[in-house]
């Protein structure tokens, strides 16, 4: 009966979803080359802001655990598991205090409206996953972007998302060189939950009634300790709060 249900609540969504997409590309244009930063920055934030908004046609709540651990003025590297793609306008909306930047994959920067257009000026890497030196490079930028301006990195290390909400392998690599090129930075870890049931049934069509609950866990310092301990710490912190 729910899927039955969900198929015309999945059209609405869609439909909201490509409107505020095709709506916020000219804004985001308009914002970064007229005003720069900080207002395209804003653009990105509201248009993530009715992301998430336009989820409530499916029932889709969110809970956001100890967003008080967020530090501001200091780098950040935001690490978590990765459950759909609605894990990112949450992230991007509930966290944007600390102007998160994502580590994506590199399909995603070329033809979607304002997807693509926020991934190449926003602040944020792409990464062509067949090319290791390539991605060195993109990551080691953002490290060092981050360092700079005091902002956070946004890294999923499983690297592909889950489609049953059971955590993959971590690879380190990627953490490895955020940390080390934003060595002053602050690893938050997160637990994503219950994300994957958006997509339990494939994009379309999609779960309805779901609680996404991101859990922040107690800060770790990349300087008080080596890197393979902070990785450790990272890994099982995340792991041991997916329910």
């Amino acid at each position: 009966m729910q899927k039955i249900l969900s198929y015309p609540l999945s059209i609405i969504y869609y439909l909201l979803f490509g409107s505020a997409l095709a709506i916020f590309h000219p804004i985001q244009w308009l914002c970064f080359n007229l005003f720069g930063y900080k207002a395209h920055k804003k653009s990105v934030d509201w248009l993530n802001f009715f992301l998430v908004a336009n989820t409530c046609v499916l029932g889709t709540r969110y809970r956001m655990e100890n967003l008080d651990r967020l530090p501001e003025g200091v780098p950040l590297i935001i690490t978590a598991n990765h459950q759909s793609l609605y894990d990112i306008p949450a992230i991007i909306w509930f966290m944007r205090k600390v102007h998160p930047k994502f580590v994506s994959k590199i399909e995603l920067s070329r033809g979607i409206p304002s997807i693509s257009y926020n991934l190449n000026h926003g602040g944020s890497v792409v990464i062509d996953r067949k090319d290791s030196k390539q991605s060195f490079s993109a990551i080691r930028k953002l490290g060092e972007y981050i360092e700079a301006n005091k902002r956070s990195a946004v890294i999923f290390p499983e690297g592909t998302r889950s489609k049953t909400g059971k955590p993959g392998s971590f690879a380190e690599n990627g953490l490895k060189i955020l940390c080390k090129y934003a060595p002053s930075a602050t690893v938050i870890p997160v637990t994503i939950n219950h994300s994957w049931k958006m997509v339990r049934w494939g994009a379309f069509p999609l779960g309805l009634g779901n609680r996404l609950v991101f859990t922040l866990h107690p800060p770790l310092v990349v300087k008080d300790m080596p890197f393979g301990e902070l990785f450790e710490k990272t890994e099982k912190a995340i792991v041991a709060g997916i329910r």
